[in-house]
């Protein structure tokens, strides 16, 4: 129960920016500015590994339409991370605990990653790419801050992750009518290009 608060926003954080959260508390622990973190996140391999997709993800998240890619790719890998780390965190190879705080972790991850992946989509039916800029930014400040305050105060940055979970599963309802008419618009062009690239085909027989 001591660890549930850093599991839960270990969970949102991850959901946002999984690489990002197994950077920064790899690095965090390995530096020792706190030993709550793992000794499996503080491996040079792993902490390289998370550098390069974070260096990655940073560049994809900013380019609007292949920020919705990259999260639909990730809609697997952020809450299999979300639980990974928060296993780890709970310790206790096994047991019961750390199933549980791993069951948080991914379920906490995987509903953050739909409001962060439905957040896009939303933003992405602007044409400009502004938006996608300044978000991505805020998603990458928050998830480094949070984690970094949940290290020493984890109980009150809990509560921040609920507020934000919360706040974003109301956004993502209010925003879904913008967002069906946006997949429907994005569905009704490929349908349009398969009846020209048809009718091309069959007018050169």
């Amino acid at each position: 129960m001591s660890v549930l608060p850093l599991v839960f926003t270990s969970g949102w954080a991850s959901g946002i920016n999984a690489y990002a959260v197994v950077l920064l508390l790899g690095l965090l622990g390995a530096t020792g500015v706190t030993d709550e973190v793992p000794a499996a996140l503080e491996r040079p391999d792993v902490l390289i590994i998370a550098a390069v997709l974070f260096v990655c993800e940073a560049v994809a998240d900013k380019v609007p339409y292949v920020d919705s890619v990259w999260d639909a790719v990730h809609t697997v890998i952020r809450p299999v991370a979300g639980g990974v780390v928060a296993a780890l965190l709970a310790g206790h190879d096994g047991s019961l605990p750390q199933l549980a705080a791993g069951a948080v972790g991914g379920s906490t991850a995987l509903l953050s990653h739909l409001v962060k992946a439905g957040m896009r989509i939303a933003v992405n039916t602007s044409p400009e790419p502004a938006s996608n800029i300044l978000l991505s930014l805020a998603e990458d400040l928050g998830v480094a801050g949070l984690i970094a305050f949940a290290l020493f105060h984890p109980v009150i940055a809990a509560g921040i992750a609920a507020v934000l979970l919360i706040g974003g599963l109301a956004t993502v309802i209010f925003l879904w009518s913008r967002i069906r008419r946006f997949l429907r618009r994005r569905r009704e062009r490929r349908e349009e290009k398969k009846r020209l690239a048809a009718g091309v085909v069959s007018g050169a027989g």
